[in-house]
């Protein structure tokens, strides 16, 4: 199955709706510590609701163990920097849709590191997406070429 994976996420609420999302699609979702916020935190809470409950979530201590544990996998970065569309890509059963922190990304050793990098073509006067928006539409599509939309 599709997977998502959160490097730092630093905004509550958005990582609460991906939660939700991966629940609602049974996607595994994978949080790459540390969060820049608690899991107790009100904002999370309110948004999470009783959905944190049904996902799929698995937490990593950090990158390297994240990518130690997802070896026979591929992980696929979505970034504002990479040249191909995600609409011109073929998603396999079991990718890894690698999402970066809110406020920086990845870190260029990680960047260096992935080969999949793919963007969502947006209007060329804005900077990017919100990340809970950038998750539902490139999971959809990969969930879609995988027959797990019906």
């Amino acid at each position: 199955m599709i997977s998502i994976a959160l490097y730092k996420p630093d905004i509550p609420q958005n990582t609460a709706s991906i939660i939700r999302l991966c629940a609602c699609f049974d996607m595994m979702l994978h949080i790459i510590e540390p969060c820049g916020f608690s899991l107790d935190d009100s904002r999370f809470k309110r948004v999470v609701m009783d959905y944190i409950n049904i996902n799929n979530l698995k937490r990593y201590e950090n990158f390297n163990k994240f990518k130690d544990e997802n070896i026979k996998k591929r992980i696929i970065l979505m970034t504002t920097k990479a040249e191909n569309s995600y609409t011109n890509f073929i998603f396999k059963r079991d990718d890894i849709l690698l999402f970066g922190r809110e406020s920086k990304g990845v870190p260029l050793s990680i960047h260096s590191e992935i080969i999949d990098k793919l963007k969502i073509p947006i209007n060329k006067k804005t900077r990017s997406l919100n990340v809970a928006m950038s998750v539902a539409i490139v999971s959809s599509e990969a969930l879609r070429q995988n027959k797990f939309l019906k």
